[in-house]
């Protein structure tokens, strides 16, 4: 590991190449005060809190350090930050992040960061080896970030292998907490899991801030609020011996359930029309089967999607927060507390009806009667008649209903159980589906993470209340193949369209982090804060 990293090793001289005039980073009192080491130490030993005018030690919520007046010299602080703004800075932007980074600096010559990099490791590595007791090695990871309005950085925890120390060398203007950019810290549950923020420090210029990376060292970058100020850092790690990681906690799936007994009369309840023919279904599969997505424009009646969108104000709904914050943080509605129209959406969107034309419009087996690959390439046709069984008539005309089916009460038990563990007339597995309302809103968001689960399955979007919303204040979709920052595709949210979307074992997803521009919505709506999606996946 160590032989693969790209770390700094401290020149003799820093500054010394290409001609270039040498600087000399000096640290402040602290590393000249023996007493105050042992005490900061002990205070680390022993997860105890040590104040002092030149350095803070602090046991929760986990163990981390503030260094105030980091560099001794005010002279060499301001130069260093001239030189890093010269750096040549690359926009990085993802699941995680949004800002400005420069490159690796373990072999920069620049005079002050060069100077800085054998600071860090000549000097302040040993004074920091003997307070955490970590036998760090004499290279380090090294980079400077500038974040500026709207940039953050979510929730992690910095594990990697080796990875034993974070810093934080902060060179920013005066800042407050309303500018944002505070580095947050989170307590944990007992599976190691973010709970809540229960600290916040502000940046603070020529402060250094360090903290042990561990299981339990989650910690963000909140979003910076400031339009003038740019909240400029050098950061990185020093590495040392493994420890032995705990197993990541796997979260329960949403659940699974198979369609609910309903026949084609609610598709006409609540599709326009132009998506009920035959010929308008196979120009959709077609569609789909070559670029595996699809958006459908204006899907619902214009009445039937005004009643969604007044429903979803209402103040009776209880919303409930969803994290871990490494993995996502949203809204989704409790269901019992659904007014009518809501509830019976929800229904349409597990009905049986539904999973016959989502089969219709994709090509995919979400129904027993939907034609199978094999059916495919003995020539037969690709759409199954929804009304016997496939595609519906027009709407004036009374079909019969299907054999067995009938409309689902609320009230009455679907027989769930039994229909998960049954198999449909051609032997194969049930096709299954599992969805949620949710709320999206400034400072949410989803992760790509290391346990989210992959598999084959149709995504389902459907949007309400995005009218005037812009791709630049996030809440878009993304797709990206795994291990990959490339995105594959973008869903962007868009008032009474359907999104679906095909996925594979490869492929990830994530909701943008939703920033402080979006609030601009609240001038044309005032009431409105953000949307609301029915996200469902469907498996065949």
């Amino acid at each position: 590991m160590g032989a693969k990293r790209r770390g700094a090793t401290t020149p003799v001289l820093a500054g010394k190449k290409r001609g270039k005039r040498q600087a000399l980073a000096e640290l402040g009192d602290i590393l000249r005060d023996t007493a105050l080491r042992e005490r900061a130490a002990e205070a680390w030993a022993h997860r105890e809190q040590l104040r002092h005018e030149v350095a803070a030690v602090e046991p929760a919520p986990f163990r981390h350090g503030v260094i105030p007046g980091f560099l001794a010299g005010a002279a060499f602080a301001e130069e260093l930050r001239d030189e890093l703004l010269g750096l040549d800075f690359r926009g990085r932007c993802n699941d995680l992040l949004s800002l400005r980074q420069s490159e690796e600096l373990g072999e920069s010559s620049e005079p002050h960061v060069a100077a800085l990099r054998h600071a860090l490791c000549e000097e302040f590595r040993p004074w920091l080896s003997a307070v955490t007791q970590i036998e760090l090695e004499p290279t380090i990871d090294i980079s400077c970030a500038k974040y500026e309005y709207t940039d953050v950085l979510l929730c992690h925890d910095d594990e990697l292998e080796g990875r034993r120390i974070a810093f934080i060398l902060y060179l920013v203007p005066p800042w407050e907490k309303r500018d944002g950019g505070t580095l947050d810290l989170y307590s944990t549950d007992e599976h190691f899991q973010p709970q809540q923020i229960v600290k916040s420090l502000v940046p603070s210029w020529n402060t250094l801030v360090f903290f042990e990376v561990s299981p339990v060292s989650f910690h963000q970058v909140s979003e910076v609020l400031s339009e003038k100020k740019c909240r400029l850092s050098v950061s990185g790690w020093f590495h040392g011996p493994s420890t032995v990681r705990s197993a990541r906690c796997i979260e329960a799936p949403l659940p699974r359930s198979p369609h609910i007994s309903y026949n084609h009369e609610i598709l006409y309840e609540w599709i326009s029309l132009v998506y009920l023919g035959m010929d308008s279904q196979a120009q959709i599969q077609e569609e789909f089967e070559e670029r595996s997505e699809i958006l459908l424009k204006d899907f619902l009646k214009k009445e039937k999607y005004q009643l969604l969108c007044e429903a979803l104000e209402n103040k009776d709904i209880r919303w409930s927060s969803q994290g871990p914050a490494n993995k996502r943080l949203y809204e989704t509605a409790e269901e019992d507390s659904l007014p009518d129209i809501l509830d019976k959406f929800l229904q349409f969107l597990r009905s049986e009806a539904l999973f016959l034309l989502l089969s219709n419009f994709t090509g995919l087996k979400l129904h027993f009667l939907a034609p199978s690959d094999e059916d495919e390439d003995a020539g037969e046709g690709k759409a199954t008649d929804t009304t016997r069984h496939s595609s519906p008539k027009p709407e004036q005309e009374e079909a019969e209903h299907y054999a067995d089916s009938k409309p689902h009460q609320p009230d009455q038990p679907d027989n769930v159980s039994e229909a998960q563990d049954s198999k449909t007339q051609n032997g194969s597995s049930t096709p299954v589906c599992a969805g949620e309302l949710r709320r999206w809103t400034h400072g949410h968001y989803t992760l790509v993470h290391d346990t989210q689960a992959t598999e084959f399955a149709l995504d389902l979007l459907f949007f309400c209340g995005c009218e005037d919303w812009d791709p630049e204040y996030g809440g878009f979709t993304s797709y990206i193949a795994k291990g990959e920052d490339e995105e594959l595709l973008t869903v962007n949210p868009e008032d009474n369209c359907l999104a679906l979307v095909y996925r594979d074992k490869e492929t990830m997803k994530f909701v943008k982090y939703i920033n402080h521009r979006s609030l601009a919505c609240l001038n044309k709506h005032p009431n409105r804060t953000g949307f609301w999606d029915f996200s469902f996946a469907y498996y065949e």
